[in-house]
């Protein structure tokens, strides 16, 4: 049998026309899980660091060498206000050359249509020196203003354990976990604490000051209510910066900076050129402070009782 191959041709192209396409199979849809993110202070943030470490020993020095223009039953604000950037110092310097900070690992969920949900983890670089230079400085800035109102035993020890407090809660919510009371349950802590602290200066501060002559009282209140807007400043850089991560490291260490600066060196500064001029704010403190141990309380080692 001849086969006529144009004909073969034909009906093998008209099978093959016939023959249904097989359906495509869509693609398993799938998510590459990023990478995590190091929320970490640049070149920027750490030279800014290095200033104030510097600014903060300058007024150190000088502080201290006002000191010795007054005698040392007269001290007192002058040593309390040249420990506030001592410390201060030190915890710049720490924070300058690596110390003094660690990471808080906050993990972010992600959602997703057609795939599981994903993770994305954060490590946000948070310095605890800075708390830890709170913790010291903040009572002592408090126990300036204390004395220059003049203001009781009691009054002050209240303004300044709600101060710790106020402080060590604002530590706890720097570490505290995502999507638990941790974070936000320890900074409302921190901010009634901070509420007791305004009472203590505004009310009672306050009042004492007036009590030692109107120029006291409004010099009192002069720089009382300048440290008061400073500190309130505080806690609303920590929720954009720590609290809700809207800031990064760079942006947060200037603004605490600069608000350490006009909080430390700012105030002492303040308070001490004007207590010169002031002669009704004087603390005179005797006794042991200025004069050390007297021959008869001095304590003696050795001695034999008198007729051994």
């Amino acid at each position: 049998m001849i086969v006529d191959p144009v004909e073969a041709l034909k009906k093998t192209v008209s099978a093959t026309a016939t023959v249904a396409p097989t359906a495509s199979v869509s693609p398993v849809p799938t998510v590459v899980p990023s990478l995590p993110e190091y929320q970490t202070a640049s070149e920027t943030g750490n030279r800014t660091l290095w200033v104030v470490f510097v600014v903060m020993l300058v007024a150190s020095v000088v502080f201290s060498g006002m000191s010795w223009s007054v005698p040392m039953s007269k001290r007192l604000y002058h040593v309390i206000t040249t420990l506030i950037t001592i410390t201060a110092a030190l915890s710049y310097f720490a924070m300058a050359s690596g110390h003094g900070a660690s990471y808080h690992h906050v993990v972010e969920r992600e959602s997703h249509q057609h795939v599981p949900d994903t993770t994305h983890d954060i490590y946000r670089e948070v310095y605890y020196a800075r708390y830890i230079d709170w913790s010291i400085t903040t009572p002592l800035l408090l126990l300036d203003l204390c004395l220059l109102a003049g203001m009781n035993g009691g009054s002050i020890l209240i303004a300044i354990v709600a101060d710790l407090i106020m402080i060590l809660t604002g530590l706890f919510a720097a570490y505290g976990a995502e999507g638990t009371p941790q974070k936000w349950g320890w900074y409302a802590i921190a901010c009634i604490a901070y509420l007791v602290v305004i009472w203590q200066l505004a009310y009672h501060g306050r009042g004492m000051a007036m009590n030692k002559g109107g120029k006291v009282g409004n010099f009192f209140a002069a720089i009382g209510g300048f440290t008061l807007i400073i500190w309130t400043v505080y806690p609303i850089i920590w929720g954009i910066a720590d609290g809700s991560r809207n800031m990064n490291p760079d942006e947060e260490i200037i603004a605490y900076a600069i608000l350490d600066i006009l909080a430390k060196p700012i105030f002492g500064a303040w308070l001490l050129f004007t207590h010169q001029s002031m002669p009704e704010s004087n603390v005179e403190l005797g006794g042991f402070w200025s004069q050390g141990l007297s021959g008869e309380g001095q304590i003696r080692v050795g001695d034999d009782e008198e007729g051994a």
